[in-house]
């Protein structure tokens, strides 16, 4: 049984804020990208409607019955889960399943589930900054950067118009590089048209060619970012017809990928290092490679399921790569030239559910959100004749 303390209902009652989910889908949405989630996953609003008004947020990392419960004793209709309860399709709703009890629950009682997922694991300051940052890495970067994040606008524009036009464009997100911005690159040429009879040229007259001073721009920007740039162009451009390529990029985007890598402040011993690791994830039980006598300095990380990191790691000749789900062959990849440690699923993502909480409070100060007090870690662990 879930209970309402004191605090949370005087933040209920406080919420006086009338907010669409609709609304809450494009905070999360413009802070991690749905765009950048993995092929596999399954992100985005997976119950409810999202022009329903919303008494609540409840964040948590799996989507479970107890947490539904807590939702509803909240009185909260929206619950924000780092992993989807629907991975794949559901051919039936009997209540045979956990998840297909958790979907009924959800539906009975009129409760909105988001997933966000690898679209947050994805995030250059997503799930696996945050475990690099509490392990005291510093210089973090992506570890795997994602390809093909990337593309480019060239548009043609009056010269008189340029100026305008680029800001604009600026102000809508292109231009922007890593740690740079109002990026772009410009030629200057002469344009030439003729509209027919149905046109109302902003340069000319029907029927007559014209030519024109024109500025070609050059612009790169992040994919997801599209449509609001392309929106902004039309809105802004002096043309009727508006005369402009997009490209593709192969180019790697450091802002976006999985992973991270950094460095530790004062180099460790194997040994203390896994005793540092332990401590800062909250367990007892970590697995490991062999050791390989080398002091640790350079680490990679990347919370919840991370084999397909070790080559990358040890690449980037880090010396210890820490993550969750390895397999016994997996082990065998460490070649006698990293640390491999395995800290637990639940255990290296255990500062998502914090990262989005504290992002939602920080864009919504004075709305009812609230972190899941529900245990959602399915492993439980047995040493020396003690449950943990």
């Amino acid at each position: 049984m879930v209970f309402l303390s004191q605090k949370d209902n005087i933040i209920f009652a406080m919420n006086s804020i009338k907010m669409k989910i609709q609304e809450i889908l494009s905070i999360l949405e413009q802070w991690a990208p749905t765009t950048y989630a993995e092929d596999f996953d399954n992100v985005g609003l997976l119950i409810g409607k999202a022009e329903t008004e919303c008494t609540g947020i409840l964040i948590t990392h799996d989507v479970l019955e107890n947490v539904v419960d807590e939702a509803v004793v909240k009185k909260y209709n929206f619950i924000v889960c780092f992993h989807p309860i629907i991975f794949s399709g559901l051919k039936n709703l009997t209540g045979k399943t956990y998840v297909e009890r958790v979907v009924a629950k959800a539906i009975k009682n009129d409760i909105a589930i988001y997933a966000i997922h690898t679209a947050l694991d994805n995030l250059k300051k997503g799930v696996s900054y945050t475990l690099a940052n509490a392990l005291g890495l510093s210089d973090i970067q992506v570890l795997i950067p994602q390809q093909n994040t990337l593309k480019q606008l060239t548009v043609y524009v009056p010269k008189e118009n340029a100026s305008s036009l680029l800001e604009q464009l600026y102000e809508a997100g292109a231009g922007a590089l890593g740690n740079y911005d109002q990026c772009s690159f410009v030629n200057t040429g002469t344009g030439s048209f003729r509209g027919n009879e149905n046109t109302q040229p902003h340069i000319g007259k029907p029927m007559i060619k014209e030519e024109v001073d024109e500025v070609q721009l050059n612009l790169v920007f992040q994919k997801h970012l599209e449509r609001k740039i392309l929106q902004t162009l039309f809105e802004n451009h002096p043309y009727e017809a508006v005369a402009y390529e997009l490209h593709s990029l192969d180019n790697q985007n450091s802002e976006i990928g999985m992973g991270s890598v950094g460095t530790l402040k004062k180099e460790m011993t194997e040994e203390e290092f896994l005793k540092w690791v332990g401590q800062k994830l909250e367990t007892k039980f970590l697995r490991h490679s062999g050791f390989l006598d080398k002091k640790i300095k350079k680490v990679a990380v990347l919370g919840g399921s991370g084999s397909f990191a070790i080559t990358k790691a040890k690449q980037i000749k880090a010396d210890a790569l820490v993550t969750a789900d390895l397999k016994y062959h997996d082990f065998f990849q460490a070649e006698n030239q990293i640390l491999l440690v395995d800290g637990g699923h639940y255990e290296t993502e255990r500062f998502t559910k914090k990262l989005i909480h504290d992002h939602l409070t920080e864009k919504l100060p004075n709305f009812a959100i609230a972190l899941s007090k529900s245990i959602t870690n399915p492993v439980k662990y047995f040493s020396d004749g003690k449950k943990e």
